[in-house]
């Protein structure tokens, strides 16, 4: 499987585009999985009835990685400007990883 990882400085987020999206059911393990990185911490997950969302924290900074299931998008968002700031660095990260 292979996931796309676009960043949009314009709208300060990661677009996550996996070649299958994940049930929504399913998207708690494939977040944890997803996330499972090296300098990534996992906070808390929550679901909702059309939105799901992972909470973690990468260089000290809050950011949620979130599936909404009606428009069929997940995508990084950061909490806070010095979040915003490593957006650049975490896309970098995410990228790495995936050509692992």
């Amino acid at each position: 499987m292979t996931t796309r990882i676009d960043h949009l400085p314009d709208q300060n987020h990661i677009l996550v585009i996996p070649s299958s999206l994940p049930d929504a059911d399913e998207f708690e393990f494939w977040g944890h999985i997803f996330l499972h990185l090296d300098g990534l911490a996992l906070l808390e997950f929550h679901q909702g009835a059309d939105r799901h969302q992972w909470r973690f924290n990468y260089a000290g900074h809050p950011y949620n990685l979130n599936f909404e299931h009606y428009s069929e998008s997940i995508w990084i968002a950061p909490e806070g400007l010095g979040a915003t700031e490593h957006l650049p660095n975490l896309v970098t990260l995410l990228r790495l990883n995936l050509q692992q």
